[in-house]
């Protein structure tokens, strides 16, 4: 055994026979036990996260601290399933040729720079972010196309290139998602359930004022975002003068668009359109995926040889699921109740500025312990609020930052959103690698919205 899984093996042992907190069940302490041990491994490189996590659920489960059903329970979750299906699509997209055509259409605009490139990916992602209540279902529309452009750059994951473009352009595309959810009400399926959440308290906000709230920080945020992960965490390609002129030639030499192009296009659209229409209707996200995924093999252009090489998908499906599951039951036996309730008690007495910054932080980096943004929101939301409100904060002030909040701390590890986990499983990015720069975007992001999207939300709404 090596030393840090030694060290890992440790900690895990002393954290489950320390003394159990006042408050907390035996069961809660050793499922958290377990679960900040799995995490502890893969952020100093114990373990890769796959194996971290099918080592916490057997043990989970052999010490009976969950039982089967429950360390099982992520498994049968709609929305893990559709993160699977979009890693499937994506290659569908790929190997039908519309992925390349979209890539090169790209890089002919914006291709002179890697920078314009990280730009370009995450306006597009703020355009659609409106008509997409998941961020999921997004990741699953922009990683296909960052796919494409990491692989038709010559950046590949299978000859150890991923670093040349690939790492930057995924890292920053899943850093956009995190503002773009933040910017639009409609952009995340938890929104809105925190709107109604906050409408208890007698808080009202519409889809405009909300728009208006998030609309400088956001835009700051966007402006930052791709030029501090080309500075922290560049690309090898810095300047792509030739590209735009090597993409036109591609685009002449591709031809006119293949029949399995349109055929992927119009699938594409059609499972968009679904996506949109999905809260009028009750159409199952994930349903209207697989309805895609089964299109596009009647046409051939994904088959089951296909989906023998897509082991990475069957991988992020298990480790996801079983961090989902353990988070989840960590909320069912209280754990993040206690743990809102401790930091409510830490804040009395202090005055309405120190309360309100002390209660976003917290719950900013809290999402340390969440695999859901909407789990989270859900657990501890309306707690946060009301301390804050006891306390002098500006309800409507806090309630936004709250909101905001929710999605603009995604990144602060792997499993902080279903739609990190696409692009986790592309290969492009490693699990330390989004602990580290995920949390300095999660940093940036609360800087940015704390300093500047404070005053901007007095001073408008």
């Amino acid at each position: 055994m090596k030393a840090k899984q030694f060290f890992v093996f440790i900690f895990g042992l002393v954290l489950w026979f320390s003394p159990v907190p006042d408050g907390l069940t035996l069961q809660a302490w050793h499922l958290f036990s377990i679960f900040i041990s799995i995490i502890l491994a893969v952020i100093i490189q114990a373990f890769p996260i796959f194996t971290a996590s099918i080592i916490g659920l057997s043990f989970s489960i052999l010490t009976h601290t969950l039982e089967p059903k429950e360390a099982y329970g992520g498994f049968s979750q709609s929305f893990i399933l559709l993160i699977i299906v979009a890693f499937l699509i994506a290659r569908g997209v790929i190997k039908s040729g519309l992925g390349k055509r979209i890539a090169f259409l790209i890089i002919k605009r914006f291709g002179k720079s890697s920078l314009g490139l990280g730009y370009s990916i995450i306006a597009a992602d703020m355009f659609i972010a409106p008509a997409f209540p998941s961020n999921t279902a997004r990741s699953g529309v922009l990683f296909p196309i960052v796919n494409a452009l990491a692989a038709d750059s010559g950046s590949k994951v299978a000859d150890g290139t991923r670093k040349k473009l690939g790492a930057y352009l995924m890292m920053t595309s899943m850093a956009g998602i995190t503002i773009s959810s933040a910017m639009w009400l409609t952009a995340m399926a938890a929104n809105p359930a925190g709107v109604k959440m906050a409408a208890e308290f007698g808080i009202n906000i519409t889809f405009g004022s909300w728009t208006l709230a998030a609309f400088l920080p956001t835009l700051l945020a966007f402006v930052a975002i791709p030029w501090v992960l080309f500075k922290i965490f560049p690309p090898q390609i810095k300047q792509t003068p030739d590209a735009p002129e090597i993409a036109k030639k591609e685009l002449e030499h591709m031809g006119g668009v293949h029949k399995n192009e349109y055929i992927m296009g119009f699938t594409f659209i059609a499972m968009l359109t679904l996506w949109v229409l999905s809260p009028i209707f009750g159409f199952d996200k994930t349903a209207v995926a697989f309805l895609g995924l089964g299109a596009i093999m009647i046409s051939k252009i994904f088959t089951l040889d296909d989906l023998a090489h897509e082991g990475r998908a069957l991988g992020t499906l298990i480790w996801f699921g079983i961090l989902y599951s353990m988070s989840s039951e960590l909320n069912h036996l209280g754990f993040m109740s206690w743990l809102g309730s401790h930091i409510s008690d830490f804040v009395v007495g202090y005055s309405w500025i120190n309360v309100y910054l002390m209660l976003v932080i917290a719950y900013v980096f809290i999402h340390y312990f969440f695999v859901s943004q909407t789990a989270q929101m859900l657990a501890l939301f309306s707690v946060f609020l009301g301390v804050g409100i006891d306390a002098g904060v500006p309800a409507q002030l806090l309630a936004f930052m709250l909101l905001f909040a929710t999605n603009f701390n995604a990144m602060i590890t792997p499993q902080g959103s279903s739609a990190n986990v696409i692009y986790l499983g592309s290969g492009y990015i490693k699990s330390n690698e989004v602990y580290k720069f995920g949390g300095i975007i999660t940093l940036l992001n609360t800087l940015i919205y704390l300093v500047f999207g404070s005053f901007w939300i007095v001073a408008v709404v």
